[in-house]
C-alpha cells in the first residue's frame, strides 16, 4: 500500500472515527490524511497528518526510513489536519529543515512555537535531494493564504495540498488504479466514479468560495507536465488526471452540468409537497435532478448538488414575514461561496402574507442568477391548481435541454 514508486512512498492514515470534518461536514465514508515521503540522497516528507494518529503515522514513516532520518519537511498547507504533527517531527529529528513560504512562517510559530531552521521558498525556487529535485509554486487562497504546491520534477508528480482532494477513506491501496472508496460498492478501477460525489462535496463545502484563485492556480500549473497528483485527501491520481482536473476546472468556474438542484425547507409539509410535485414533473420530462430537504438532511449535500447542476430551485414557506431559516441559511451559504452562473426559481407556501419567494428571488438576483419566473407563492395547503409545477418544469426543461 505504501510504495507508489521506487522513490515515493505513502505514509498517510485513514480516519474512520471522525463523524464531521471541520466539526461541520459529515464523513459517511471517513477521510484520509495523506502524507508522502521521498527517498533520495536526502529525504523529504510532504506535509504531516492529524494529531490523533501520531503513533500510526510515525510508525509508517519509520517503516519506510529504516535507519535514515527526515532531512526536509515540506509544508504545503498549515491547516492542522496536515500540520499538527510538525512538532513531533521536529522533536524526533531535531535537525530537520522545514521548507515553507513566507506566509507560512508566522503560522508555524503561532501553532507550534517553531522559529528555527525554517527555509523560506518563493515561486519557482527548488531544492535538491540528490538525483531528484523539488520545485515550489505558490497557490495562495487554495484555500488558505499560505498554500503552495510542490513539484517532484523527475517523476512529474504534483503534491497539490488540498486541491484535487476528496472526502472518503482509502481501501485496497492509494493510487486510482487500485483504490476503493471505503464503504462503497463501486469496483476497483473506477476511482474517479467512486469518489466524484465526495470530490464535489469536498470542493463545494470547503473550497467553493475560492473559484477565482483556483482558476489562477490551474492557469499557473497548466505548463507543467503532470503524471501524478498527490493530494492531501483522497486517492493518488494517475490514470484519472484528465477527469480530476476537468472537474476542478468546471467547479471553480461555477459551470454546472445540465440539471436541477431542488433544495427546500418545509414547516408543515405543504412546501415539501410542492417540491415533490416539481421533482415528479421533471422526471416526466427527462430532466436530471436532485432533491434535498434542508430540515432533515445535512446542508453539505445540497451544496454539492448546487455546484453540480446549472439550475437551482429553492422552496421555503414564509416565516415571520421572512424566509424560513433553514432555506435562508442555505442561500446565505450559496452567497458566501460566491456562486454564479445559475438559473433560479423559488416557491413556497404562506398562510396570511407571502414574503419568502420575493425575498429568495432578491437573494438570487444579488448573485446575478437568471430568474426563470417570478416564483410560485401559494396560500395554505398545496394543490396543483395553486402551484403549477408542470408549468415551471416546462420552463426549466426548455432551458436545461437547450
Amino acid at each position: 500500500m505504501s510504495k507508489i514508486s521506487e522513490k515515493l512512498r505513502y505514509v498517510g492514515v485513514n480516519d474512520l472515527k471522525k463523524t464531521a470534518f471541520e466539526g461541520m461536514w459529515p464523513l459517511p465514508y471517513g477521510v484520509s490524511y495523506n502524507s508522502y515521503l521521498i527517498l533520495d540522497g536526502k529525504t523529504a516528507l510532504i506535509d504531516t497528518a492529524e494529531a490523533d494518529f501520531a503513533t500510526e503515522y510515525m510508525d509508517n514513516i519509520r517503516k519506510e526510513l529504516g535507519d535514515r532520518k527526515v532531512d526536509y519537511l515540506i509544508v504545503n498547507h498549515m491547516e492542522p489536519d496536515h500540520s499538527s504533527l510538525m512538532k513531533v517531527i521536529r522533536e524526533t529529528w531535531p535537525e530537520v529543515t522545514i521548507v515553507a513560504n513566507a506566509k507560512t512562517v508566522p503560522m508555524i510559530k503561532g501553532y507550534y512555537g517553531i522559529c528555527d531552521n525554517v527555509h523560506i521558498v518563493k515561486e519557482g525556487d527548488s531544492i535538491s535531494l540528490g538525483a531528484s529535485s523539488l520545485t515550489f509554486h505558490m497557490t495562495p487562497m487554495v484555500h488558505w493564504p499560505e498554500t503552495m504546491m510542490t513539484y517532484f520534477d523527475e517523476e512529474k508528480t504534483l503534491f497539490s495540498g488540498d486541491a484535487f482532494g476528496t472526502f472518503g477513506a482509502l481501501e485496497g491501496g492509494v493510487t486510482d488504479s487500485v483504490v476503493r472508496l471505503h464503504g462503497s460498492d463501486v469496483p476497483t478501477g473506477n476511482a474517479f466514479h467512486a469518489f466524484a460525489d465526495e470530490m464535489r462535496r469536498y470542493y463545494s463545502n470547503i473550497v467553493g468560495k475560492y473559484g477565482q484563485t483556483v482558476q489562477a492556480a490551474l492557469k499557473k500549473l497548466s505548463g507543467l507536465e503532470i503524471s501524478r497528483i498527490c493530494s492531501t485527501h483522497g486517492p493518488v491520481w494517475e490514470k484519472n488526471i484528465p477527469e480530476v482536473v476537468s472537474c476542478y476546472d468546471r467547479l471553480s468556474r461555477y459551470e454546472g452540468e445540465k440539471g436541477v438542484c431542488i433544495a427546500y425547507a418545509s414547516m408543515y409539509g405543504n412546501t415539501a409537497k410542492a417540491a415533490e410535485s416539481l421533482a415528479s414533473e421533471l422526471e416526466k420530462r427527462g430532466v436530471p435532478y436532485a432533491v434535498h430537504d434542508l430540515c432533515t438532511e445535512h446542508v453539505s449535500y445540497a451544496y454539492r448538488d448546487a455546484f453540480k447542476y446549472d439550475t437551482l430551485v429553492v422552496g421555503a414557506p414564509t416565516y415571520n414575514n421572512d424566509i424560513f431559516p433553514p432555506a435562508y441559511n442555505f442561500m446565505y451559504g450559496i452567497a458566501a461561496r460566491l456562486m454564479k452562473n445559475r438559473r433560479f426559481a423559488a416557491f413556497g407556501s404562506f398562510t396570511w402574507a407571502g414574503a419568502s419567494v420575493k425575498l429568495l428571488n432578491g437573494m438570487a438576483s444579488g448573485l446575478g442568477f437568471e430568474l426563470l419566473s417570478d416564483g410560485l407563492s401559494f396560500p395554505q395547503a398545496f394543490t396543483p391548481e395553486k402551484c403549477d409545477m408542470g408549468a415551471l418544469a416546462d420552463t426549466i426543461a426548455s432551458q436545461v435541454t437547450e
